[in-house]
């Protein structure tokens, strides 16, 4: 059961690589598995049962000793969410949507997330803090950071809605970059959210994620 959980957890993760971070368009190959299964911190079994899934729901298609590329049908998302994300709202909407929603999100990643979904969070926090030191773009990790907390929970909702988050992450990245206490208050409070999530502590997550936001809307001037 837990098996088959994480590969359909996987599968979400590579549908949103697609979808969401539109690193794949259709007709794009995929990576070897074993840079996949490294990326996902995964085993190549549980990468091929989620590619098995995927190719089941004709997201995904096998060609024999070419490897494995995206169709037509992955890009095929429900009208209503692509509505969703185009709308155009001003930074205080968004943060105040990240602040009812992402601080249950950690709540429930703590409870719910395998594994190898936590050490996937952690790899894309420390990468945060990696492109922090050497002052590069660290739009891509905060989305991943935040989207894989997200699929932790579970919950395909969730995981529908972070395409409206993404624009409040990028824009909260562009504006703390202005301010070094808010850079400084993005390591700290991503390092607590990082522990709770891997001692398992759902309300510690909860709190710290709460608190972060929190820290963001004071700092970014958006209240």
């Amino acid at each position: 059961m837990k098996s088959k959980m994480l590969s359909q957890s996987v599968a979400d993760n590579i549908l949103s690589m697609i979808t969401i971070e539109k690193r794949f368009s259709v007709g794009d190959k995929l990576p070897n598995e074993i840079e996949l299964s490294q990326e996902l911190n995964v085993s190549r079994t549980t990468l091929r049962e989620a590619i098995r899934i995927l190719v089941a729901y004709d997201i995904l298609e096998i060609r024999r000793g070419r490897g494995t590329y995206v169709t037509e049908k992955a890009l095929k998302q429900p009208q209503d969410f692509e509505q969703l994300s185009a709308i155009k709202v001003n930074a205080k909407d968004l943060y105040e949507m990240r602040l009812i929603f992402e601080p249950e999100a950690a709540y429930l990643a703590a409870v719910r997330g395998t594994d190898a979904e936590i050490k996937r969070i952690l790899d894309y926090g420390r990468r945060i803090e990696e492109e922090i030191r050497t002052g590069g773009d660290r739009t891509k990790e905060e989305q991943s950071f935040h989207k894989s907390i997200a699929q932790a929970t579970h919950n395909e909702f969730m995981n529908k809605l972070m395409p409206i988050l993404y624009q409040a992450i990028s824009k909260g990245v562009v504006l703390s970059s202005q301010s070094e206490k808010a850079v400084n208050d993005t390591i700290v409070d991503h390092r607590m959210i990082m522990d709770f999530l891997e001692q398992r502590n759902a309300e510690g997550a909860k709190s710290a994620m709460r608190i972060h936001i929190m820290h963001a809307i004071k700092q970014l001037n958006i209240e």
